[in-house]
């Protein structure tokens, strides 16, 4: 895994695309810095960082997007299955990499609440709890990229892909507020999301047979709460898609000053999942 790692980390560098992802998220940050602290005088340096997650939309497809994608075009992945290392340290090798080079800047933003200090209040902890949510969220989104990089084999299409599901989630909040309340479209709902998980399963595992099973498990499932207790699902899809806002952990710590530490859990449990599905795409195409 250390030579993976070396190897992914030499390459960014290689390329540019390090040094000009370090420099994109440092410049910007500095920018509302001076805007936000310098010139209004706000004392949590939270508020820069809570304005400038939009930065990771469009840096963050970037810097996942070659990670399989790139292999994959050029057939050196096959040197990678083969080699004297199992699925997860490859995996692994190239993950920390990426969040290596995010590392650099959000240790650079340590700096930023310091600079408050010196010019009169600062909330040190508050700022830097934020660093450290807004370095796991850019984790969390290095981790999707990562996962979408493994589905294809254009750059270009896991940069538009990773571009495209980081905005929904950018979004979440505000997409909430269109869905319905009504128990019927909640139940309906609920099973086009579960439907969509067992596609997720058939396309891992192409078993027609447990993937039918598992839907008619899920058509059923539903039916019968749906009868049992129509009050279930009303307004359901809204109360359980809210709990998964990333973006509100980070603005939570500049609002309301409190570290949700159920937050942070999720962040590391959607980092695990994707990881996990990155291994199993990677696993399907060495045995197909």
């Amino acid at each position: 895994m250390k030579a993976i790692y070396k190897r992914e980390l030499r390459s960014y560098f290689h390329s540019m695309i390090g040094y000009i992802f370090i420099a994109f998220l440092i410049a910007f940050t500095g920018i509302y810095f001076m805007a936000y602290n310098l010139n209004y005088g706000y004392p949590y340096f939270a508020y820069v960082l809570s304005g400038v997650i939009f930065l990771y939309l469009i840096a963050i497809p970037i810097l996942t997007m070659r990670s399989f994608a790139e292999d994959r075009k050029n057939k050196t992945d096959q040197l990678l299955l083969t080699a004297p290392v199992n699925l997860f340290q490859v995996v692994m090798g190239k993950y920390l990499a990426m969040v290596t080079i995010l590392a650099v800047p959000c240790v650079i933003c340590l700096i930023f609440p310091l600079i408050i200090k010196s010019q009169g209040t600062a909330y040190i902890l508050i700022d830097y709890l934020s660093i450290l949510v807004f370095f796991l969220l850019g984790c969390v989104y290095i981790a999707i990229g990562m996962f979408i990089s493994s589905l294809t084999e254009s750059t270009i299409i896991a940069a538009i892909g990773t571009f495209g599901i980081l905005v929904v989630m950018y979004l979440w909040s505000g997409i909430l507020d269109f869905l319905p309340v009504s128990a019927m479209a909640n139940a309906v709902g609920v099973v086009l999301i579960l439907s969509c998980v067992v596609l997720a399963v058939w396309q891992m595992t192409k078993n027609w047979i447990v993937c039918a099973g598992l839907e008619v498990l899920v058509v059923a499932g539903c039916a019968i709460v749906y009868v049992w207790k129509t009050s279930l699902f009303e307004n359901l899809l809204a109360s359980i898609l809210g709990k998964q806002d990333l973006v509100d952990i980070l603005t939570g710590i500049s609002s309301n000053h409190l570290l949700d530490i159920s937050g942070i859990v999720l962040y590391l449990s959607i980092v695990a999942v994707c990881i996990f599905l990155t291994m199993q795409m990677i696993q399907k195409r060495r045995w197909s």
